[in-house]
């Protein structure tokens, strides 16, 4: 883009007009993208879409100085580029090698473009049954959260024992391994022995490597173990939470829809962020006239500014900078406004006292009320730290990735080291403000009180709070992978023609990885996004229970809100932590 726009009048150079002629059609092919590639540079978004000749004037358009075609504007839709004229006359090697470039990448981009086609030519013969899919995964994603109400118990401990079953495996393979391998001349050798190797094979021929994998696994199931002893209690704590979050959802169905509002909120943030960075740096370099056309008679050879340098154009990273910024706290700021919204919702309904008559008629709508008329400060605030350690991150990303060449170890580690401990504080800033929004829900209170009462209320319930995150998270993950995987299998079956019952409705393909990648990341993106609300519900719940344990004491004038469920479990488990403490 730093090179010279040259648009010369071929009639001029008459040794060059076979050679111009025999590059017309590359040309006109070419046109096209260096219409994009200077739109940037131009200073007006328009140029995206419409082509200009070398003063920045639009072709072909009506009221515009070109509507008719000029001397440096032949076509309404073309904006020529000839790498002859100039580079011939003053630099001959070099002008030859450009033309190598020139074809290289024209070629490139001309395969480009078929597979393009191609691709678009398959969403269009498929775009019906990518639908279809998408549609299945709703439904499949919708009926496994209401399973989950009469499921979820039998479903958590399958995933118990089926970890401990595959652990138990492996113990036993890496025995196998290591037995059969310590008869074995050249096994024996120690792994310091051979030292660092990129083939990662050679390990595994080694006996000491089995046994060292046998030794970790055995060490990692008498870990689960242990745990599943000492937190049955909570693991049931965990499976009755996750059946009043399913219980929850389905008495507030609309919470479901809710991430419809988050995608249509987040598209806004993304499409003025990159409005915005359009205008940024199409705000850049543009052209004016020079004297090269004394070197080159016949040329236009265009390359500066319009008006010439400003302190605005000097500053321009400066406000690509402020522009992502502002677009990484909008983007947390819709993001803190779902998760309000569906706390309130949820919170709603743990308060009611006799469910589902307590629960407020239209929960959810009076929930996203309250969040846009109370407590936009709050969420502002809260993702404005966000949105400040995310800045931090980019610019450590940039940091580390000018200074991979460099040989100053130091510096690669200290940035390493950074990145690490931002990437834990986002995360940790992220868990707190995610827990001081549900409280924000609760009471009302402003930002930094919910977050310290949000705080000390996990520390006291720091076990539950591990245990039940883990829990959530595992099995809301698995969940993600069976749906998305489902739907993947039969898509992949249906497009591959592998179904004999509907061979014939499968549609005519080049690719059948384009229509089954795009079922298979909807898939995954629609079941994230049901889960995240039930994510949500669970973790909203969990904290209203925690709060009612400490609030109320199961008395007539102090009665607990929680299910007679959770209730039942938790009395069982007050009494088994009593019985164990007087023995």
């Amino acid at each position: 883009h730093n090179a010279f726009v040259v648009l010369p009048h071929v009639e001029h150079n008459p040794s060059l007009t076979g050679k111009v002629k025999g590059l017309n059609t590359v040309l006109f092919r070419l046109g096209k993208q260096m219409k994009h590639k200077n739109s940037w540079i131009h200073g007006d978004p328009r140029k995206v879409v419409y082509p200009t000749d070398s003063h920045g004037q639009f072709c072909g358009q009506k009221n515009t100085p070109n509507a008719g075609g000029n001397t440096t504007c032949h076509r309404p839709s073309l904006f020529l580029l000839n790498p002859f004229c100039c580079h011939l006359f003053s630099f001959p090697l070099f002008s030859h090698l450009t033309l190598l470039l020139y074809h290289r990448s024209v070629t490139s981009l001309l395969s480009a473009k078929e597979v393009g086609i191609k691709i678009f030519e398959d969403y269009a013969n498929s775009w019906y049954w990518i639908l279809i899919g998408l549609v299945i995964t709703m439904a499949v994603s919708l009926l496994f959260i209401l399973l989950l109400r009469y499921t979820a118990g039998v479903l958590l401990w399958l995933v118990v024992f089926g970890v401990i079953a595959a652990v138990g495996y492996g113990i036993w393979h890496c025995y196998w391994e290591y037995s059969d391998l310590s008869g074995k001349s050249g096994a024996n050798v120690t792994i310091s022995d051979i030292g660092f190797h990129t083939d990662l094979s050679i390990y595994l021929q080694l006996s000491q490597t089995w046994l060292v994998f046998m030794i970790l696994l055995s060490v990692i199931e008498v870990i689960i173990v242990i745990m599943l002893v000492f937190l049955r209690t909570r693991l049931r704590i965990a499976v009755a939470l996750l059946k009043e979050g399913s219980k929850a959802i389905s008495y507030i169905m609309s919470t479901l829809f809710y991430p419809i509002i988050t995608f249509f909120l987040l598209a806004i943030c993304i499409a003025y962020w990159a409005v915005t960075a359009v205008f940024l740096a199409s705000s850049g370099y543009t052209f004016s006239q020079t004297n090269i056309t004394k070197v080159c008679p016949g040329s236009q050879c265009m390359f500066a500014f319009y008006g010439g340098e400003s302190v605005y154009h000097r500053y321009i990273l400066v406000l690509h900078l402020c522009n992502l910024f502002v677009f990484l706290w909008l983007v947390n700021f819709t993001i803190a406004l779902g998760q309000c919204t569906l706390a309130g919702a949820f919170a709603s309904y743990y308060w009611a006292l006799k469910k589902p008559n307590d629960i407020p008629a239209c929960p959810l709508y009076s929930s996203f009320s309250r969040a846009i008329r109370y407590h936009t400060g709050s969420l502002a605030f809260g993702s404005l730290i966000v949105a400040v350690v995310q800045m931090v991150r980019i610019v450590l990303e940039y940091l580390d990735h000018k200074l991979k060449g460099s040989q100053n170890a130091c510096a690669r580690y200290l940035i390493c080291c950074l990145k690490c401990c931002f990437w834990c504080l986002e995360h940790f800033i992220k868990f707190i403000n995610r827990n001081a929004y549900i409280m924000i829900a609760i009471y009302g209170k402003n930002f930094c009180t919910s977050s310290k009462d949000a705080f000390f209320l996990l520390m006291r319930n720091v076990i539950r709070v591990a245990v039940l995150d883990k829990v959530t998270d595992f099995l809301l993950f698995l969940g993600k992978l069976l749906i998305s995987g489902s739907v993947g299998i039969l898509a992949f079956f249906f497009f591959t023609h592998k179904i004999p019952a509907i061979q014939e409705e499968v549609p005519s393909l080049n690719y059948y990885w384009v229509p089954l990648l795009t079922v298979i990341f909807g898939s995954y993106m629609i079941a994230h996004g049901f889960f995240n609300v039930y994510a949500m519900c669970v973790d909203t719940l969990f904290l209203c229970f925690c709060e009612d344990l400490e609030r109320n004491d199961g008395s007539s004038s102090r009665p607990y809100y929680m299910s007679p469920g959770l209730h039942k479990i938790l009395r069982k488990g007050e009494e088994g932590a009593k019985s164990c403490a007087a023995s």
